[in-house]
């Protein structure tokens, strides 16, 4: 007696690229979780024998899902409680060796395609990050390809004039993450000090929800003497601080009971801590749960 070999499901197959697609191009966990959801609803109720190229059919279903809901929420953004800043994510060590998936999953990458548009966005995740031709796109977005193609080019040059080039080396990313946690859980104020760079800039988003920074924060002592100050308040006591892979790189991660309350990532450049983004919002931490 012979049995059929068990076959995968497409959707299966492909949900971690229909999740990386859809977060990149959103720049949320729960946002990416809803779309790769309403996906899965989408492929169970399609005819199966119309979907010749079901990767193809499931990137085009969840990038136009994306666009709708970028595009519904660039609204709510506007009227966002403090600095909007991406969800993070607990990434594996290993994604931090792959430079170019690393860099497009970075805070610093998500916070500049934030400054595109949603056509731009998708068309520069789709071609950049995931290697589809314009001709694809074209077809994921019922769009001409000469369209696609001019839209492409425009996204490319936008993202080139705002993206920085910081610095990869992750052993002296490691040091600067642990010598910078040693002098906060201290209070070294002089320590931290020497890590942040003189024109250093420090976001934090509660979103309305918890305490945080309203405006960004400028300057090498402002951004230290705040630091230093959450760090020494009676409530961290009961919190664990500790180096995690977020986003690709090393940042900090912040517990209670083994539960997320907070992280912090940055940008390092010549041996110096820059645009440091803090994300407290609890509606928003859901991507740095283990």
């Amino acid at each position: 007696m012979t049995t059929e070999p068990e076959t995968t499901d497409p959707f299966d197959e492909h949900r971690g690229l229909l999740f990386a697609t859809a977060y990149r191009m959103l720049g949320t966990v729960s946002d990416a979780e809803d779309i790769v959801q309403d996906a899965w609803l989408a492929w169970n109720k399609a005819d199966r024998s119309e979907v010749r190229h079901p990767k193809a059919y499931l990137v085009r279903t969840v990038t136009n899902l994306s666009l709708n809901r970028l595009t519904s929420a660039q609204a709510t953004r506007e009227e966002y409680v403090g600095p909007w800043l991406p969800e993070p994510l607990l990434t594996e060590p290993d994604v931090a060796q792959e430079r170019e998936l690393a860099e497009s999953v970075s805070t610093a990458m998500l916070v500049v395609l934030e400054s595109l548009s949603p056509v731009e966005r998708a068309v520069f995740v789709l071609r950049e990050v995931f290697g589809y031709s314009h001709a694809e796109i074209a077809g994921f977005l019922d769009r001409p390809e000469p369209a696609v193609r001019q839209i492409s080019h425009r996204a490319r040059k936008h993202v080139a004039e705002r993206r920085h080039r910081y610095d990869s080396d992750t052993t002296e990313r490691e040091r600067i993450t642990q010598r910078f946690l040693s002098a906060c859980a201290g209070g070294d104020l002089n320590t931290v000090l020497e890590l942040l760079a003189p024109d250093v800039t420090a976001w934090s988003d509660g979103g309305g929800k918890v305490t945080a920074g309203r405006r960004p924060l400028y300057g090498a002592d402002h951004v230290g003497r705040f630091l230093i100050g959450v760090m020494s308040k009676p409530s961290m006591a009961g919190i664990a601080v500790t180096a995690a892979v977020i986003n690709g790189e090393l940042g900090v991660l912040a517990l209670v009971d083994g539960e997320p309350i907070g992280s912090l990532t940055y940008d390092l450049e010549d041996g110096l801590m820059r645009n440091i983004r803090i994300q407290v919002n609890p509606d928003k931490l859901a991507g740095l749960r283990r």
